[in-house]
């Protein structure tokens, strides 16, 4: 049987499809000002703060540098904390930041590790407008860590998905 492709062909269909993930995936129209920003002032003084390239990149993994340092994301379905059930806390790969419980993990079916919400503190936010569309992107408040994005289309009761890099998470159990 003869696969029939989009008017654009098979080049043009197999060069937009992977826009058209990335859209899917990252809730598009999410609008950035629903998102209140939480002031990183107490953590100004912060050790985390004072950290120089050289000594993230002494600390961290290649990944998690450029997660949390460059602003990379990690491919899909590639982090064990994607599948993580078990009780506990998510913390910064960076600092240690308890940001968030486990009972606020839930399956986006997006391959990273999402969560309707966040320890009131922990985060900061900011627009990205990379990727052709206004995203809200958030990072550790102590560290300044990149972590994900959040989106509007999470389950209730915030009805928000932190996406987040796993590689920007480590997990501790109850």
């Amino acid at each position: 049987m003869k696969t029939v492709f989009p008017p654009m062909g098979r080049r043009g269909f197999l060069l937009a499809a992977p826009a058209g993930l990335i859209a899917a995936c990252s809730g598009a129209n999410s609008g950035a000002k629903a998102y209140a920003d939480t002031a990183a002032e107490a953590f100004a003084d912060s050790e985390w703060r004072n950290l120089t390239e050289a000594e993230w990149k002494e600390r961290l993994e290649p990944l998690a540098f450029r997660v949390l340092r460059q602003e990379a994301t990690e491919r899909a379905f590639t982090s064990p904390l994607n599948d993580e059930k078990r009780e506990g806390v998510f913390h910064c790969a960076g600092c240690d930041l308890p940001i968030f419980e486990s009972s606020t993990k839930y399956d986006s079916g997006t391959g990273w590790p999402s969560f309707w919400d966040y320890r009131e503190g922990t985060l900061g936010f900011k627009e990205d407008n990379k990727l052709w569309m206004t995203r809200t992107e958030y990072h550790c408040a102590r560290c300044g860590g990149h972590h994900g994005h959040v989106f509007n289309d999470g389950p209730a009761p915030t009805g928000l998905r932190y996406c987040n890099n796993g590689v920007a998470l480590t997990f501790k159990p109850a």
